[in-house]
């Protein structure tokens, strides 16, 4: 019986759309290490009167070892588990499997799901190039074919094969990015699991796991969410301490030098500056290309790339948007000998919790869920669908007498109006007092000043617990949005 897939209802459309069209298919799914795809695609399939041949890359295996497991899967799908003698290479492969799909009953359907495809693509085995000819020349013209590529290394899934400029250029007919659970879907997820918390305790999760399944997976019942994190991160060799270079090696061959990247980009919480991330970047490899690897790190979601809104100058910044990331370089990469050898003492993590330490953590932990809740935000606020979210910063030039300013979340709407979101997350309802309402002025000074935009300011506060009743608040303060809304379901 396969697992219950809890969420991607849009993407298991999809694949309810890709199984039942009457012509070939071709489809790339591609998302971090741990998220779900391949229990996406076997849970599916299994449900399914189909051949389905599901053949998985092996991380740094020879070609022959990839051959020889594709040639044991083919078995398995095509001849009732038969032990078949594989091809030297994956032209004759292929040519076998194109043998084992012609002798097919030509009413069934097919689903060839290579999985990890990255991996199988070993150096000099031209396996893209004889995927290439076998789909162009036999496979896309049988309507009983659906083809399923997959793999965790996104940037290679994209650039390879969605993007591929060779004779895959514009063959895919569907893609999926398979992006982790959102807190809504997080809090189902561990329901279904028997895990009973309440929003609170499912965002201290989040923070720690990014809503990935695979980790949220080790989240026990009758644990709080403190419990659960020291479990999953204090204790000797914990999950979480071993999984960060486990993530990274399998999808950067310099695994090193992407955590460095990384590491750098984490210091800096509001981004930093392209220009003196390569001057990073050029430091830790040489080289350089530091264009591709931070595409590539954004392609897997470790970070993200903007632009503040209405910068007269040119300037791109990066931000780290992963939560696991985040809490590893905060939390456990300090203690990674200590956790190693023994471990810390019990009750570790709750001790931590509410000082100043923490809830900095726990504010840039709050600001990346806030960027992955956008449409939530959105619809608390009753935004229009046109109002375009972004984010701002200005920095002076070295001594300046000017004042800089950031910006967390905003919307620029198409009613001459702009709506500039302050992100807190507190214990209890933020206060806002004389000394923050002037810095609050400040900011939005600074804002019209820079911008010397015309539109009315709106100010609005995204504020885990809300906000205390004060006069500060009543008068400046024009929409609130609390945790409990982005648990709410998005409307579409």
């Amino acid at each position: 019986m396969s697992e219950k897939i809890i969420g991607r209802e849009t993407e298991q459309v999809i694949l309810e759309m890709l199984f039942n069209s009457k012509k070939s298919e071709f489809l790339a799914i591609y998302g971090r290490r741990r998220i779900g795809k391949t229990l996406l695609i076997r849970s599916f399939c299994s449900k399914k009167k189909a051949i389905f041949l599901n053949t998985t890359g092996t991380l740094r295996g020879s070609m022959k070892d990839q051959i020889d497991h594709f040639m044991q899967q083919m078995g398995e799908a095509f001849y009732h588990g038969a032990s078949l003698k594989g091809g030297k290479n994956w032209h004759e492969t292929f040519k076998l499997l194109n043998d084992a799909i012609k002798a097919a009953p030509s009413n069934k359907k097919i689903i060839l799901f290579f999985d990890e495809f990255p991996w199988m693509s070993t150096k000099n085995s031209k396996i893209l190039h004889h995927l290439d000819y076998y789909w162009n020349q036999h496979w896309s013209s049988d309507p009983r074919i659906k083809l399923i590529i997959c793999g965790s290394s996104a940037s290679w899934i994209i650039n390879k094969i969605i993007n591929n400029k060779g004779g895959l250029h514009n063959r895919i007919t569907r893609t999926i990015h398979l992006e982790p659970y959102n807190l809504r879907d997080t809090q189902r997820f561990l329901g279904y699991k028997g895990v009973k918390l309440n929003n609170q305790q499912v965002a201290q999760l989040y923070m720690v796991t990014g809503g990935v399944p695979y980790y949220l997976s080790y989240v026990e019942k009758g644990l709080s969410a403190a419990q659960n994190i020291e479990n999953l991160a204090f204790r000797r060799k914990s999950f979480l301490l071993e999984e960060f270079n486990n993530l990274f090696s399998a999808l950067f061959e310099d695994a090193e030098v992407y955590i460095n990247i990384v590491r750098t980009i984490a210091k800096n919480r509001y981004g930093i500056d392209q220009e003196e991330l390569f001057h990073h970047i050029n430091n830790f490899s040489k080289g350089g290309r530091g264009s591709d690897k931070l595409k590539a790190l954004e392609d897997a979601s470790f970070i993200i790339r903007f632009k503040p809104h209405l910068h007269n100058k040119k300037g791109i910044y990066y931000k780290v948007i992963d939560e696991y990331t985040l809490f590893y370089f905060n939390w456990i990469e300090p203690l990674k000998q200590t956790l190693v050898t023994r471990g810390m003492r019990k009750n570790y993590w709750d001790t931590i919790q509410n000082t100043q330490e923490w809830y900095s953590w726990a504010g840039y932990s709050f600001e990346s869920i806030c960027y992955k809740h956008i449409p939530q935000i959105s619809e608390a606020l009753k935004m229009s669908v046109t109002a375009i979210p972004s984010t701002w910063r200005y920095t002076p030039v070295k001594d300046s007498k000017e004042r800089g300013a950031q910006i967390d979340l905003l919307f620029d709407r198409k009613d001459n109006a702009i709506t500039l979101c302050e992100i807190k997350y507190t214990a209890q309802p933020f206060e806002i007092n004389n000394k923050y309402a002037a810095q609050l002025n400040q900011k939005i000074d600074v804002f019209k000043k820079v911008t010397r935009t015309n539109k009315h300011i709106f100010l609005a506060m995204i504020s885990a617990n809300g906000l205390k009743k004060t006069m500060y608040a009543e008068e400046m303060i024009d929409g609130l949005v609390t945790l409990d809304d982005l648990f709410e379901v998005e409307n579409l």
